[in-house]
């Protein structure tokens, strides 16, 4: 950490950034998996779901990198999809070797209906924040995750991410 950091190493597990970012994500995940599952999805497929219909990933290497899933976890979520009717894989007639991803008529109607899905659960996460509130949180969080030189930039909006500089972390 640069010197005058904000964290402190002597911060205990319960008040440490780490741990409110990993509680933050269970209970988002927790709250999308009840929101999703009228669907038969789950908080982490329904990633799959819209990088596909957003035609952002069309093979399974492709899906591993963008979600950051090791190519056997994605093999098994690809796995369940497909057996779920989410999904289909099929060869690549240009490239026999290559497997293209595809949804499904039963995955294009979930993909339909997961932004409003999305959009309820994030509202209702973020009941009593003030619309400047959320636009802190957002660009706070881009600029940590633009402090990661080996992490692709994922900021979308306006804004985009700030860049990070050698050395800056990540204060204007």
């Amino acid at each position: 950490m640069s010197e005058g950091s904000p964290v402190s190493g002597a911060i205990g597990v319960e008040s440490s950034l780490g741990y409110f970012l990993s509680t933050a994500r269970n209970v988002l995940a927790a709250r999308m998996d009840r929101a999703v599952a009228p669907l038969g999805l789950t908080s982490s497929q329904i990633g799959v779901i819209l990088l596909l219909w957003f035609g952002r990933a069309r093979t399974p290497f492709e899906m591993s990198r963008a979600l950051s899933y090791d190519t056997g976890s994605m093999t098994r979520m690809l796995d369940r999809l497909e057996k779920k009717g989410f999904v289909d894989r099929q060869r690549s007639s240009a490239d026999r070797r290559v497997v293209e991803l595809a949804l499904t008529a039963q995955g294009q109607d979930a993909a339909r209906q997961l932004p409003a899905l999305i959009d309820a659960v994030l509202r209702e996460q973020l009941h009593g924040f003030s619309a400047d509130d959320v636009a802190t949180l957002v660009r706070l969080l881009q600029r940590f995750i633009a402090n990661d030189p080996a992490t692709d930039a994922i900021c979308t909006g306006a804004g985009g991410c700030p860049q990070a500089q050698p050395g800056n972390n990540g204060s204007p």
